[in-house]
């Protein structure tokens, strides 16, 4: 396959209701969107990088210190909190032409560079025979339902539990999908879709106070390593 074109999305809204202000917040000593845009940056497989937002704060500071990085400004019909992620980037993708398309969060800050270049190749290689990519965390834990029926697990064989048929949760770290996809199913991920395995370490997600303080001591930490 020719190299192909690779936009990645990063979609932020300027109102968080968890946690206020968290697309701008300061973590590990810079805006958290500041650190998945590094990340984004190292990868030279994307081609374009865009910001779609409705923040004069993000737009503002990505202007200063990304002046390579497309500014998207939301449009006042996709606004509203109920608007579901999927139409955002359809609207995206129309401004926007790409072979690939790459969406990331400004919540997950710890995000490598070297895996979002990974899931990428995955992709490329194995493509048509899988259409998209998703990123998932492992999970080797005894998982129950809500009637307390075992899912992964028989209650009467007490296994260890890295000894557990694994789960995956979508982590939504990174989606990898085709716009011919997401138009037909309305949907990122498509009916032959590749997951792709992300250390838990980095696929830390921020949707509460408690996430972005965890997220700041392990960036801190990582940093304190270099």
């Amino acid at each position: 396959m020719v190299k192909p074109k690779i936009v990645a999305l990063v979609p932020m809204r300027h109102h968080s209701q968890r946690v206020p202000g968290k697309n701008y917040r300061i973590l590990a000593g810079k805006p958290l969107f500041h650190h998945i845009l590094h990340a984004l940056a190292q990868v030279t497989e994307i081609e374009q990088v865009v910001i779609d937002t409705d923040s004069p704060e993000v737009i503002q500071s990505a202007q200063a210190y990304f002046p390579n990085v497309a500014l998207l400004e939301r449009p006042e019909h996709l606004r509203a909190d109920d608007i579901p992620m999927n139409e955002i980037l359809m609207y995206d993708c129309s401004r926007f032409s790409a072979d690939f398309y790459l969406q990331t969060h400004s919540t997950n800050p710890l995000l490598r560079s070297e895996t979002i270049r990974g899931a990428i190749n995955k992709l490329i290689n194995v493509y048509p025979a899988y259409d998209s990519c998703f990123s998932v965390t492992r999970r080797q834990t005894r998982l129950w339902d809500e009637l307390t029926r075992p899912i992964n697990h028989n209650p009467a064989i007490l296994l260890q539990t890295q000894d557990l048929p694994p789960v995956y949760e979508e982590n939504s770290c990174f989606y990898i999908f085709r716009q011919d996809t997401l138009k037909a199913r309305r949907n990122r991920i498509g009916e032959r879709p590749l997951m792709y395995e992300v250390n838990p370490a980095e696929a830390w997600d921020i949707d509460e106070e408690v996430d972005f303080l965890m997220a700041d001591l392990l960036m801190r930490h990582r940093l304190d390593q270099i």
